[in-house]
């Protein structure tokens, strides 16, 4: 963005709250408003026919920029994924406990990876493991839904549950 001594056309469209007429002006007229209010003179759109103009405080303008961006990147939402393991004879008690964790994980809107890792000859109980990660997928309807179904990759089956979105 140009401002005042840096814009190069010779007649400018002014625009804004600050002056009593809206319209085109020669450049030098649109720097002596500007310098009469003490503000600047400042090229919103350089590619229109004359370039628009505006008359503001260049700094204050910068800074409220550097502000809204500020705020859209700390608005902007945070994906967290925490991971749950298992194994695949995991038994009733440490299924449970496992369960109140997720729970809690995706009631404060994280996403959960449930995994089943499968250590020696347990690959052979990979339905078994497949069964435990629909169980834990259904009793955690209330929290929240499966993004995907399990997937076996190498001696891992996982499955991601998103949590359900705040009414």
């Amino acid at each position: 963005m140009n401002t005042n001594e840096e814009i190069t056309a010779l007649q400018v469209r002014l625009v804004g709250d600050n002056i009593a007429e809206q319209g085109v002006y020669p450049i030098a007229r649109a720097r002596a408003m500007a310098e009469e209010l003490g503000l600047d003179l400042v090229e919103i759109s350089a590619k229109a026919d004359p370039p628009v103009c505006k008359i503001l405080d260049y700094q204050k303008y910068l800074y409220q920029q550097k502000k809204k961006a500020k705020e859209m990147k700390s608005n902007s939402a945070k994906i967290v994924i925490k991971e749950i393991r298992f194994g695949p004879n995991t038994d009733e008690h440490d299924f449970q406990f496992k369960k109140k964790h997720a729970a809690e994980f995706l009631q404060e809107g994280s996403k959960v990876k449930a995994s089943i890792f499968f250590r020696g000859r347990s690959i052979m109980f990979k339905d078994q493991g497949e069964k435990q990660l629909l169980r834990f997928a259904v009793e955690l309807e209330e929290f929240g839904r499966p993004e995907s179904m399990p997937t076996l990759e190498g001696k891992r089956m996982t499955m991601m549950l998103a949590p359900l979105k705040k009414k």
